[in-house]
């Protein structure tokens, strides 16, 4: 969801990466490295991102886990909660999903050992992440056909990630946002889905 990552700081939201896990390890990588590349895409979003520090390849749906990023919906006053879409061949992105959708409701809490002041989002909404093989049918698509470029360039800092045979990647994340765009009559899209039903002001902003 890079796209629309740059058109909502574009638009004046405060937009603010929670970083599960370090990536690592991975064939070509390093913690150093993805630090820097990390880094480095945040600067090309113009976003600040917060690493929780969860063990990579071994994330746990737990209540330590849960309480560690409802502290940081809690710093961070979260209005909105993007994460993975929760169908997913890798264990730890479906792991993550359970983890935010209970940090959600755990971040509301009084009585409890969570550092900061009650807070509970108002959506939680899931972005198309996934492993499998499958078409996604999403609630929504946000049209990013002026923030692609900045997305593309936010992908490029990773450039540990794109090697050998997953060089390809950059290039399936372009067509995958043009045939969204297909959908809505754009250039390019990101899809979303939430469980929830979405409430409209007026219909000024639909295309």
């Amino acid at each position: 969801m890079g796209g629309t990552i740059a058109k909502l700081v574009q638009q004046g939201h405060r937009v603010h990466l929670v970083d599960m896990t370090n990536g690592e390890p991975t064939p070509h990588g390093s913690v150093e490295i993805r630090a820097k590349e990390s880094a480095a895409a945040a600067k090309v979003l113009n976003v600040q991102r917060t690493l929780l520090g969860l063990k990579n390849r071994e994330v746990v749906h737990d209540i330590p886990s849960r309480h560690k990023l409802a502290a940081v919906i809690r710093a961070h006053k979260v209005d909105w909660l993007f994460v993975p879409y929760p169908l997913d061949a890798h264990p730890d992105h479906v792991a993550i999903t359970r983890i935010a959708e209970d940090a959600r409701f755990d971040a509301k809490l009084t009585q409890t050992d969570i550092p900061g002041e009650p807070v509970y989002p108002k959506r939680i909404i899931y972005y198309f992440c996934t492993h499998l093989r499958m078409n996604f049918t999403p609630n929504f698509c946000i049209d990013i056909s002026d923030t692609i470029d900045r997305k593309l360039e936010a992908m490029a800092c990773y450039q540990s990630q794109f090697v050998g045979n997953s060089g390809h990647v950059p290039e399936m994340v372009k067509n995958i946002a043009a045939y969204f765009g297909s959908r809505i009559g754009t250039k390019f899209a990101e899809p979303f889905y939430t469980h929830e039903t979405l409430g409209f002001g007026g219909l000024d902003q639909l295309i």
